[in-house]
């Protein structure tokens, strides 16, 4: 994956990105044998950067889909020995969460060592769509649908609007089923949303961040993200700048 120079030679911890523009102007950075003083020129992977004559030596960038399960910590350790998202990917990268899910809800997690990737992902500014499959008990009313679709405001917390779809009534059962999208990430939203309206969660899974779909990734499963996965989420996010 292409990127820029400035921020390659920043991402090998010898400078601050400022300062690799300031080395980059002042004719010190080489790549492929080859002085470069564009700024913006792109690098990827396979690229032999120096920089004051000094080979740099930059980690490579990986990013994976998780499908966590229940009872998996959104962390990469525990104090009380509980188990945690890392423990469920074997490779030799130092990854970690972009973003989390609690302990208790299943799905679509990121994990990455891209650490400016993993800010843009969660920064609050651009509030990338999340959906989830939320099973309840009771049977939601058509009314807080609406209410949902508009925003709520508690005594500690205001949400924006949310997105209802595929709703399904289990009268039987006395347990609602569907798909609610939000687009926002506080902690426990959409558990204290339903908390809020009188429903208790029994159920909730991510299905998607963005453009990325959970699909058909069994539980407890991870893959690497494909090149076109990578750019349709960092479209998602550059869009909103």
């Amino acid at each position: 994956m292409k990127e820029r120079l400035q921020k390659r030679i920043a991402h090998s911890g010898i400078t601050s990105r400022r300062k690799a523009e300031e080395l980059i102007k002042a004719g010190k950075v080489s790549v492929n044998g080859q002085k470069v003083i564009e700024m913006g020129y792109l690098v990827d992977d396979m690229d032999v950067i120096k920089v004051n004559g000094k080979l740099i030596d930059v980690e490579k960038k990986v990013y994976y889909m998780l499908n966590k399960p229940r009872q998996v910590l959104s962390s990469v350790s525990d104090d009380r020995g509980r188990k945690v998202v890392t423990d469920l990917i074997k490779v030799k990268e130092r990854i970690y969460p972009v973003g989390r899910l609690d302990y208790e809800t299943t799905g679509l997690i990121i994990l990455t060592n891209d650490g400016e990737f993993a800010n843009r992902m969660i920064h609050p500014r651009y509030h990338l769509p999340k959906m989830y499959h939320v099973k309840i008990e009771g049977i939601l009313t058509n009314d807080d649908i609406n209410r949902l679709s508009k925003g709520l405001t508690t005594k500690e917390e205001r949400y924006q609007r949310a997105i209802v779809e595929n709703v399904r009534r289990d009268k039987k059962k006395k347990v609602t089923h569907f798909d609610m999208t939000i687009f926002e990430g506080k902690n426990r939203q959409i558990r204290l949303m339903m908390e809020f309206l009188g429903y208790d969660v029994l159920a909730l899974s991510r299905l998607s961040i963005g453009p990325l779909t959970l699909d058909k990734l069994p539980s407890g499963k991870y893959r690497a993200l494909t090149n076109h996965e990578i750019k349709l989420l960092n479209k998602a996010v550059n869009q909103n700048d």
